[in-house]
């Protein structure tokens, strides 16, 4: 199975001269405003190349020549390599793929219980997620609470690389973290050099509205980027907290603040592939909390999509749900999510699968409802085609008024491309429904879902290549526990 070639960019929601508004204002926040940065290597190599730093208060300012520089040698076009060819992903500024869920503490099982997320959990949400039609790259959908949390994401790395082929989108804890995963890539992929030169995973690197990035994340920018790792650069703002509670307004602080990291990453390694990625929400005045389900947050996603493509940069966006259970709330949330960021043209649709309650809960039923809800978006994202044989006007003369097109060769030609067919929608009437069990969507979900558990069990590595990783990680993490506190003042 190869990955379908989807195109988004339909919908636009800001104007060409909204855009160049925006830009304006970025590089003024750029210039003016400056970012801060604090890790001391990234200030002196940022000094280097021609920018204003203010080493007192760790503010680069960045002018707009170097900037173009940088996005001269960032690609807009790559590869994510997949451990199968099958799952490489090609990407450049049009396609349209999805990326697992991300990180929830908890889980809501399939027998109903809501209970802190496991290292099985994990393993076996990997395997589901694997399992599922529409699913291009894989996250961690949990973080284990139940390993010691210093050196997690190595723990992670070793379970979810055994258990997909897809490629994999990873996290660090630092630079000492970043050469960790390395190291186990290259037990799959035979050599450091061959990691380097088809890297089968990426590093996403978390900056903080507004404007800062801390010396961890930094450490992990220029290392991945040393590497050729490549690098989803992300900002997470909240509208109307961390961000202006304008649209506009956040869009500035987001450009700004990604900017300043494809700049450095490009600096570490001009043509290193860098990602504009966003998990943006805005602040609800209600409670005090994130809401990534709004609409306002969906404009946000779309609006900064198409500033991504003004810079040449390929777009992650996408948040989770709030809705706490799988039910007509979370259907319709993430259903707008998910149409929005494909229409809008967003690269990678993150956050796509399993993944509820502000990012916190993941369900193993909603994963399969998601997937669902994807290939719905994907049909009409794919839109209509119009041509010769498509308009039909020879199939209308052949049938004629009155006749019937079911039996017509036309038809069986183009009905398995026209239509999408849903695995788990019920298109029956009330008495067909009850005929084969009356099940709501959930119910249909978490069978669906031990079905895909009992069956898929994709084993990509061997047994001697899964030990070797495990236990880089457990040694790894045994690294990380003995070294709690790192010093980033000095690099």
């Amino acid at each position: 199975m190869s990955i379908p070639c989807l195109t988004g960019g339909q919908l636009a929601v800001l104007s060409e001269d909204d855009i160049g508004k925006v830009h304006s204002a970025t590089l003024a926040a750029l210039t003016e405003v400056g970012v801060r940065v604090e890790y001391p290597p990234a200030l002196a190599l940022f000094r280097d190349h021609g920018c204003r730093v203010d080493f007192d208060r760790r503010i680069v300012f960045i002018p707009e020549h170097v900037l173009r520089r940088a996005l001269d040698t960032a690609p807009s076009c790559f590869t994510l390599y997949g451990k199968s060819t099958e799952w490489d992903v090609s990407v450049d500024l049009e396609r349209v793929y999805t990326i697992g869920g991300s990180c929830a503490l908890e889980v809501l099982d399939l027998e109903g219980a809501r209970r802190k997320a496991t290292l099985q959990d994990l393993v076996d949400l990997t395997r589901l997620q694997d399992g599922l039609e529409n699913l291009h790259i894989m996250h961690s959908l949990v973080v284990p609470q139940d390993i010691p949390q210093p050196g997690f994401e190595r723990i992670m790395f070793a379970n979810v690389v055994a258990h997909t082929t897809r490629n994999f989108y990873s996290q660090g804890q630092g630079g000492h973290s970043i050469r960790d995963q390395v190291e186990m890539a290259a037990v799959i992929q035979g050599s450091t050099e061959e990691v380097s030169r088809r890297p089968i995973f990426t590093i996403v690197c978390c900056l903080i509205s507004p404007l800062v990035q801390t010396a961890e994340r930094v450490e992990e920018l220029m290392e991945a980027a040393r590497l050729g790792i490549p690098l989803y650069i992300e900002v997470d703002t909240m509208v109307g907290a961390t961000a202006p509670v304008t649209i506009a307004g956040a869009l500035v602080e987001e450009c700004a603040n990604v900017l300043c990291g494809v700049t450095l990453a490009q600096l570490v390694n001009p043509g290193c592939p860098c990602i504009f990625s966003i998990a943006s929400g805005i602040f609800n005045m209600t409670n005090g909390q994130y809401s990534g389900a709004a609409p306002e947050a969906n404009l946000l996603h779309a609006a900064t999509a198409q500033m991504a493509r003004f810079y040449g940069l390929p777009f992650q966006g996408g948040t989770g749900i709030e809705a706490t259970v799988p039910d007509a709330q979370a259907g319709y949330e993430r259903a707008l999510q998910v149409l929005t960021n494909a229409l809008a043209g967003t690269n990678f649709i993150h956050l796509s699968v399993g993944m509820m309650e502000q990012m916190l809960l993941a369900s193993y039923e909603q994963c399969v409802i998601d997937d669902e809800i994807l290939g719905a978006a994907f049909r009409v994202t794919r839109g209509v085609e119009v041509n010769e044989d498509t308009l039909a006007l020879e199939v209308l003369r052949e049938v004629g008024p009155g006749g019937n097109f079911l039996g017509h060769d036309h038809t069986a030609k183009h009905l398995r491309k026209e239509f999408w067919f849903p695995k788990i929608t019920n298109r029956e009437t009330y008495p067909g429904w009850m005929a084969a069990g009356g099940k709501d969507m959930r119910q249909r979900a978490n069978e669906r879902a031990r079905e895909i558990l009992a069956t898929h069990h994709p084993r990509p590595l061997s047994s001697e290549q899964e030990g070797e990783v495990h236990g880089i990680a457990k040694a790894a993490q045994q690294w990380a526990l003995s070294h709690p506190m790192l010093d980033y003042q000095e690099g």
